[in-house]
């Protein structure tokens, strides 16, 4: 009882301590780690031009970073949602508290965390509202280092959910949250087309080549391979492609965008959901498009807007022509977006919320301009696109 007493305040304090400390290390971090992020593209683009096997095209390549900083803008408000909850639930309801400076504990909760990142990411792909905020990821029709940047902007609705097993095995919060950065760093790598396959290393762990398979909306690779860093999940459960050099890798979503802008790339299927939702006639069914598998619909809206069936030899890319001038001025727009969001959030910790508010949405805007900048005009058809991807 002695040893008890004095210990539990400290407790209590222990994971909002940590919170806000994993929270300030995860922006700044992030900004420490653009420039080598820009570098590494950089150097696959020079790769790939001298291979005669360039993969990037300036405006996908923007859209892609841009939507990377729009991630970010938003993790500033929501991350402490996250790990604040993550944190409430360690505090009160774990069967243990595990040491911070126990190796073991480390590793751990990193395999751990790709476990239940497996998880979450299938539900990503399997269950519609998932399929709306992971979408963004996989929206780019071009696959690089570029399009690892490319995150969603609302996964944080469901995403704390899927760790909160680790709050109740007693993972303390910043090992959480540090873990959770090593998972996410990681995967930069793997999204490049630069690096062919990788023998026994395939067999362990998500590759460029695993991941591959990931991103394409072939037959053979759809909702495959969701590993983080290692692919044994994937393995164990029945969710293994691997990648076939006589089939290559078509990559984007079966519902193409076909925009750069910020904004419609991460509201699209929430759009498409809502509207089939409303559209349906009976409720259960209302309910059912949000819970079912992507490209799920009812047979009443089926019937009545009906979409065509997806053909893969039918994909075209979004690739609308660029004026120089125009393009100049994207790009002019897009360095300023990116200066714009490392001074936010390398200070957001100092300012009153509404600044760092109102700083955020002139980011939003600048990269929205930039959209403008490089997109088709008004009066270009739009391509039709199935249900899903």
């Amino acid at each position: 009882m002695v040893i008890s007493g004095p210990a539990r305040p400290q407790c209590r304090r222990f994971p909002h301590q940590s919170t806000a400390a994993v929270t300030l290390t995860s922006a700044q971090i992030i900004v420490l780690a653009t420039p080598v992020f820009l570098a590494l593209i950089a150097v696959e683009w020079a790769v790939g031009r001298w291979r005669g096997r360039d993969t990037y095209r300036w405006p996908d390549a923007m859209a892609s970073i841009g939507l990377g900083m729009v991630n970010q803008l938003v993790a500033v408000g929501t991350r402490l949602f996250g790990i604040g909850f993550y944190a409430l639930v360690f505090e009160h309801l774990a069967l243990q508290r595990l040491p911070v400076d126990a190796w073991w504990v480390w590793v751990g909760a990193l395999v751990g965390y790709d476990f239940l990142y497996y998880g979450y990411h299938r539900f990503g792909h399997r269950v519609a509202l998932g399929w709306a905020a992971h979408a963004v990821h996989h929206q780019s029709e071009d696959y690089n280092l570029s399009t690892a940047l490319r995150q969603t902007g609302t996964g944080f609705l469901t995403s704390w959910v899927f760790y909160l097993p680790l709050a109740l095995a007693g993972v303390p919060p910043v090992v959480f949250g540090t873990v959770a950065l090593i998972d996410l760093l990681y995967q930069f790598w793997v999204h490049t087309q630069q690096v062919g396959k990788l023998g026994w290393f395939d067999r362990w762990f998500c590759s460029p080549s695993n991941h591959r398979v990931h991103h394409a909306v072939n037959d053979r690779y759809l909702d495959k391979n969701y590993g983080g860093i290692l692919i044994v999940w994937d393995r164990l459960f029945g969710t293994f492609a691997e990648e076939d050099d006589a089939e290559p890798c078509v990559y984007g979503t079966r519902s193409p965008l076909r925009s750069w802008n910020p904004v419609a790339a991460n509201l699209q299927v929430y759009r498409e959901l809502l509207s089939d939702s409303r559209r349906a006639t009976r409720w259960a069914d209302r309910l059912r498009v949000w819970i079912e598998p992507p490209g799920w619909r009812p047979a009443d809206v089926a019937a009545r807007w009906p979409k065509p069936a997806f053909e893969l030899a039918r994909v075209e890319r979004y690739d609308p022509p660029q004026q120089p001038v125009r393009l100049a001025a994207a790009v002019v727009l897009f360095v300023a977006a990116l200066g714009v969001t490392s001074v936010l959030l390398w200070h957001v910790h100092r300012w009153p919320a509404l600044q760092g508010l109102a700083v955020g949405l002139v980011v939003v805007a600048l990269l929205v301009g930039v959209a403008w900048f490089t997109s088709a005009p008004r009066t270009a058809p739009r391509g039709a696109g199935a249900a899903r991807a």
